[in-house]
């Protein structure tokens, strides 16, 4: 809801950062890399709030301590358990149900928190949806896990275990088409960390760190069956260290190194009675490491510097050891990429209530997720660097007026931004995912160039008993690929030109409190089938121009109503009442083609001219009304 950050829209859950993809965000919980940051195609997040103790976003000057991506870090932290006594939260609700318990394992030294949730959205949602309708056929639920534990060793030293496993399913039947889509995916992260505290100048984190990512795309019409899945696994090992010499200068230093092991494509599949499925799964390995160190400076009592150089190296090859990635990393290789990554922030006081701050960043990204930009649907792949496949490069410039109103009752900010993009990946006119399966799909991608810029305005009130903001974002995003679109400059299929959302709480008493949410954006741009020819027997399709086809406006409003029963001892209860969707727009979720033909059963062929091409519309969720109990003891 942030000016600059963009929604994908209805189905899509990634995270759209001032032009960047939804790869291009640093997604951390607990340090571990989350690489699907949404359950619900963006309805819910993948981090549970109850477990959550704090979010960090970062859209601007990233600093040199993060690296991987282009546009922007989110770095969640999870509860470390209360360690004095037991608590249990949750709440009981038609779209899903929580519960979260944490407590001492021994007081005052070790502590606990476990937290599980659970949709069933596809169940209410069955008896709203008309058959026939956008709506009708499409099914959907989630189920996660969050746990945390914490040992504290002495005054100087901590461990803390963490870990997560969701996993997604969505399903899409109809049975006048004789179409069946499943697409289920899901996150699993561990994180072991040792803090240790040498004085009371430096400070030493060490973790060791497994995250995994895994998609599958199923899909079955008439007698044709397709499964593609991919995944990625990392193994990541680092340690920061923070040193403070004194009240104006805070230094940071530290380096990790991350073994990838990807499953960018692989394919099974049956048409008729012939079946074909690879003789084993089709792998790939990169190790990748960084250097950085940072001193985060103030000046002056109102000028304040960060400055920051991150050193980034990547390697993709069969390599599976630490010795013989440190061995190529010295000795150079075809596959081996080095950079340098300046990172510069500044914060200049005006007076007590305004102020400027600017940033230039430059960011390597060496791990890509390929975007099949002629359908809307998540098919999108993660590769790596190699010597066929160049890192991502941007370069980042942003300036920004804040100033607070009001004895700082309201808050105003003004950003402008503009970034520039290079060797960035899409597919070859005509490439899909599965044309490349259970081997490298390096020779199906285009490499080309690309830019972004644009105002990002917010007004926040945040005193009283009514708080909320408006933020609004107009920007464009494009890009320039020789060998796409016959080199034309076409937009990125996340281009939004007019990006608007408001909000707004208001407490009317200790009981009751009242929430809204309004926002609007540009449709997404996705290449569509314009023309099919039968030439020779043979079906030809001619497409319109790269993401020439806009589709609708994404739109909705959702109210919320909460009451908060007075509490007693330590009981604490509410009510949530809430309804999505309030005026139930048909937000587009993809579109798909079907044959249509004067009579109700389709006997004819395109060859014989008898027979139609038709577009369908796909929609996710109607208005959607609900009921939480919400409980704490």
């Amino acid at each position: 809801l942030l000016p600059g950050i963009q929604s994908g829209g209805e189905g899509n859950s990634g995270l759209y950062v001032r032009g960047g993809g939804p790869d291009q965000n640093l997604i951390l919980l607990d340090e571990a890399v989350v690489y699907n940051a949404a359950h619900l195609f963006g309805f819910f997040s993948v981090f549970n709030a109850d477990a959550i103790k704090d979010i960090n976003i970062i859209k601007g000057g990233m600093p040199a301590e993060y690296g991987g991506r282009l546009s922007s870090v989110l770095d969640i932290s999870m509860k470390d358990g209360n360690n004095k006594k037991y608590e249990v939260d949750g709440g009981i609700g038609l779209l899903s149900s929580r519960l979260t318990l944490q407590g001492p394992i021994k007081k005052e030294k070790s502590s606990f928190i476990i937290s599980g949730r659970r949709t069933y959205v596809d169940i209410l949602s069955r008896p709203f949806l008309k058959e026939g309708s956008s709506f009708s056929g499409s099914g959907y639920f989630f189920y996660d896990l969050t746990t945390k534990i914490n040992y504290k060793i002495s005054d100087k030293d901590k461990l803390y275990l963490s870990g997560y496993f969701g996993r997604d399913v969505f399903n899409f039947n109809n049975g006048k088409n004789d179409i069946g889509i499943q697409i289920p995916w899901g996150n699993a992260t561990t994180s072991l960390r040792w803090n240790h505290l040498f004085n009371n100048k430096l400070f030493m984190n060490t973790s060791l760190i497994f995250s995994d990512y895994r998609f599958a795309f199923n899909i079955q019409q008439t007698d044709f069956e397709l499964k593609i899945f991919s995944g990625i696994n990392d193994w990541n090992t680092k340690i920061d260290f923070l040193y403070q010499p004194n009240q104006r200068h805070t230094i940071k230093f530290g380096t990790n190194y991350t073994y990838h092991a990807f499953t960018p494509g692989n394919a099974t599949g049956r048409s008729g009675e012939v079946e074909f499925a690879p003789d084993e799964i089709y792998k790939q390995y990169s190790n990748e490491g960084a250097l950085y160190l940072s001193d985060d400076f103030e000046v002056t009592d109102d000028l304040k510097v960060h400055a920051g150089l991150r050193y980034s190296s990547f390697q993709h090859s069969g390599y599976i050891s630490f010795r013989d990635y440190i061995k190529n990393e010295f000795n150079g290789s075809n596959n081996n990429y080095r950079n340098i990554e300046p990172r510069l922030t500044l914060r200049y006081k005006l007076n007590t209530v305004s102020s400027i701050k600017a940033a230039y960043t430059q960011n390597y990204q060496y791990i890509h997720l390929a975007s099949t930009a002629s359908v809307s649907l998540p098919t999108d792949l993660w590769v790596p660097s190699s010597s066929g496949i160049q890192p991502k490069f941007s370069d980042q410039y942003a300036i920004g007026y804040f100033r607070n109103f009001n004895d700082n009752k309201y808050e105003l900010s003004i950003e402008s931004y503009y970034k520039e993009m290079t060797n960035l990946i899409e597919y070859k006119e005509g490439e899909l995912p599965e044309d490349n399966t259970n081997t490298s799909s390096d020779g199906s991608f285009a490499f080309g160039d690309g830019n972004s810029y644009g105002l990002e305005f917010l007004v926040k009130k945040i005193k009283g008993k009514t708080s909320g903001w408006v933020g609004y974002t107009i920007s464009k995003t494009t890009r320039y690929f020789d060998e796409v679109n016959n080199g034309n400059p076409f937009p990125a299929k996340y281009d939004r030109r007019h990006d608007l959302s408001v909000t707004a709480t208001h407490k009317l008493n200790d009981r009751w409190s009242f929430g809204s949410v309004f926002v609007y954006a540009t449709g997404n741009s996705i290449t569509l089938p314009s023309d099919r020819y039968v030439i020779d027997g043979q079906v030809y399709t001619e497409f319109t121009e790269r993401n020439g086809f806009r589709m609708d406006p994404y739109h909705r409003l959702d109210i919320s109503a909460t009451y908060t029963r007075k509490k007693r001892d330590r009981y604490q209860s509410s009510w949530n009442f809430s309804i999505y969707n309030l005026y139930s727009r048909k937000n587009p979720y993809f579109i798909y083609f079907a044959l249509e033909s004067e009579n109700e059963e389709i006997d004819g062929s395109i060859q014989d001219g008898n027979v139609t091409p038709k577009a369908y519309q796909v929609s996710i969720f109607p208005i959607l009304p609900s009921v939480t109990w919400n409980f704490s003891f």
